[in-house]
């Protein structure tokens, strides 16, 4: 009986293991199987899912999430296991009882009975009767005796084999008195039981101190909690405030719009109307003039003299009439001042939109106190942009189609006007009376309060840029302080790094040459060998070399401004899918020249960029900040857009080419 009960002990501990999960390390609460062949509990199971599906235990990749079923025979089998150990329980209570009975002092003389006391003096523990001499003889009776002790060879000195009952403070550990007069000789000691209650003191003064703080931090996550949501909250009235002022805006914007389209359309309308009306005149002179000419034929074939000297003819009225091309145009007043309306309002505004958010209202400000919007002349004009070292600005003056006069409707020739050229007045702009515009009463306070809040910083200007093709165009939001507008270019130098094409990474239309340094594109595919990291769908390159630390900068010659694309990559970018093209993914930035537009991309979402046309394209990047800058490079580099990310990994600088005939060079820096 006995070798059958320790038999069904060791199968139920062998049975125990099987049945535990491997996650929580207790026994399967419904279990589930997965298709490798592992059990676990569901609810582990599903706790560790988040993201990818794999088997905890040996780690196998599932491409989707497995179907899980409940596993009903592994379940009855864990409920057998259950019902068996708890009737298993009662034999189980039994084990501490013989412990117990292991843990009762004997005494050290007759080894039979229990010891009621122990001589620390003799270091011997006794029973009653064998405890007399103890109690009888005066002999022990400075004999220090105690309560069972049943560690007593614990407390005795292995050096000295006398007991321990002092405790040394510097080396922390009980000594016997033999010890304090050699080893630990000039120590201060003290009893165990002292240094148990001094112990006890200090832990009791720490848990207080922790409780303390744990008050303290759950007071403070309970705040941060607070205003977490408050953030949130006030997050949402924000964007409505944002929305609802932008919306205004575009509304205003579309009436006017509407309202200017409605003028040019009347002016149209009333122009055809005139040249209607001269067309039917003169329509009508031709046919008068081409009755004439028969007329005159007619004559002409008389064969009798008499009666063609009888007859008369008279030229038709239509003949004193002097042919002219009437001049009717859309040069009128109304027209051309909604036109230069557009146009102001348009650069005032690219001009604005260059400062950064902090500097635009006290920017507003100015210009509306002081009545003219300073900003480069030729920037409103359309002419090419002063240089960019000059600080000194100019007034506004309208587009150049405001200063021709309207030219009349009325028919005849015209003799111009000699008119002297008198120079252009800069636009005056009225004072902000925030409290005549309705809605708006407490618009100057609202102004005054944002301008408190932290607008203190000087505004960070850029020179004004021309509309024109030739003259770069600047985007300054989020450059880099350290790198001003139209930088020296041998500023950036110092941070130059020699750059070559990766021909793994070349899509078979891009061909390489000149040492890896040109990639050009055709029709025709070349017989790269097939790899992994090879660009399969769009014909895009890497660069061989990748960066995670410190600034490198580099430059690129462009054979042309359409169907291009400058930008960075992971190295983990996709290379078949539809969404491995630069910009289309959260693996790669890129700014990008798509007939005549260009935008900048990243995951998927678009800006669009002032086109500066650039033939040479330069890229600062900046590990450290997480900023990576193109420029326009000329004379000088003038920035037009930068990126902010937090590096994953590596970056690769990457290249789009897809108009058949293109190509970029990456430039050698000198």
């Amino acid at each position: 009986m006995m070798a059958e009960a320790e038999e069904t002990e060791f199968s139920l501990m062998s049975l125990e293991d099987e049945l535990t999960c491997s996650i929580c390390l207790s026994t399967f609460d419904c279990p589930v199987t997965i298709p490798c062949g592992h059990n676990f509990c569901q609810d582990c199971l599903l706790a560790t899912w988040k993201g990818s599906y794999s088997c905890p235990q040996c780690r196998t990749l599932f491409a989707t999430k497995p179907e899980l079923k409940k596993n009903t025979v592994l379940s009855t089998v864990v409920e057998t296991f259950r019902v068996k150990a708890s009737k298993s329980e009662g034999g189980a209570a039994s084990k501490p009882e013989k412990k117990k009975k292991k843990d009762v002092v004997r005494c050290d003389t007759c080894m039979e009975a229990d010891a009621t006391h122990t001589c620390l003096t003799c270091m011997a523990s006794f029973c009653e009767e064998h405890l007399r001499p103890h109690r009888e003889n005066p002999i022990f009776r400075l004999h220090q005796l105690t309560l069972p002790v049943g560690d007593l060879m614990e407390r005795i000195c292995t050096d000295h084999h006398k007991l321990m009952e002092l405790f040394c403070i510097p080396h922390q550990r009980p000594i016997c008195t033999l010890c304090l007069q050699q080893v630990h000789k000039g120590c201060s000691f003290m009893s165990p039981e002292e240094q148990r209650s001094k112990k006890e003191s200090d832990l009791r003064d720490q848990l207080v101190f922790l409780d303390g703080k744990l008050s303290k931090n759950e007071a403070v996550l309970s705040q941060m909690r607070t205003t977490q949501n408050k953030l949130k909250e006030s997050a949402i009235h924000r964007k409505r405030s944002v929305s609802a002022g932008y919306q205004q805006m575009r509304d205003m914007l579309t009436k006017e719009e509407a309202e200017a389209l409605r003028v040019i359309d009347k002016e149209v309308e009333t122009g055809e109307t005139k040249i209607r009306g001269l067309i039917i005149k003169f329509s009508e002179n031709v046919d008068n003039i081409s009755k004439a000419k028969e007329e005159i034929h007619c004559l002409l074939g008389q064969s009798q003299t008499l009666a063609f000297l009888q007859t008369s003819f008279n030229l038709p009225q239509a003949v004193s009439y002097e042919p002219y091309t009437p001049r009717i145009n859309l040069d009128s007043k109304k027209v051309v001042q909604s036109e230069a309306f557009t146009l102001t309002l348009k650069n005032y505004l690219m001009e604005l939109f260059k400062h950064p958010v902090e500097a635009r209202i006290p920017k507003l400000i100015a210009d509306i106190n002081t009545g003219t919007y300073a900003a480069g002349e030729r920037a409103a004009s359309g002419h090419a942009p002063a240089s960019p070292g000059n600080n000194q600005e100019s007034k506004l003056t309208f587009p150049p189609a405001i200063s021709r006069l309207p030219r009349s409707h009325s028919p005849g020739p015209q003799v111009k006007p000699a008119l002297k050229k008198k120079p252009q007045k800069a636009i005056k702009i009225p004072s902000l009376n925030t409290e005549n515009i309705p809605g708006n009463k407490k618009l100057g306070k609202s102004i005054e309060n944002l301008l408190e809040f932290g607008v203190k910083d000087k505004p960070r200007g850029r020179p004004a840029a021309a509309e024109n093709k030739e003259t770069p165009v600047t985007e300054t939001s989020d450059i880099p302080a350290e790198i001003s507008s139209a930088e020296k270019r041998s500023e950036l130098m110092k941070y130059g790094t020699v750059l070559t094409f990766d021909l793994r990474t070349a899509h078979k239309r891009i061909e390489l040459s000149e040492n890896l340094t040109k990639a050009s594109v055709s029709d025709e595919h070349t017989n790269y060998p097939d790899c992994l990291e090879r660009f399969a769908v769009c014909s895009q390159v890497l660069a061989s070399k990748g960066f995670s630390v410190g600034r490198h900068y580099w430059e690129v010659r462009l054979s042309s401004n359409n169907f291009i694309g400058v930008g960075l990559a992971y190295r983990s970018i996709d290379r078949k899918g539809p969404t491995s093209r630069l910009g289309r993914n959260d693996k790669s930035w890129c700014v990008e020249w798509f007939n005549v537009k260009l935008s900048a991309w990243h995951n998927s979402s678009e800006t669009v960029l002032a086109n500066p046309n650039p033939k040479r394209v330069g890229v600062l990047l900046d590990c450290e900040e997480g900023k990576a800058t193109f420029y326009n490079v000329a004379d000088r580099a003038y920035p037009f857009h930068s990126f902010s990310f937090q590096f994953a990994e590596a970056v690769y600088p990457a290249f789009w080419i897809f108009s058949s005939g293109s190509y970029i060079t990456l430039c050698k820096l000198q």
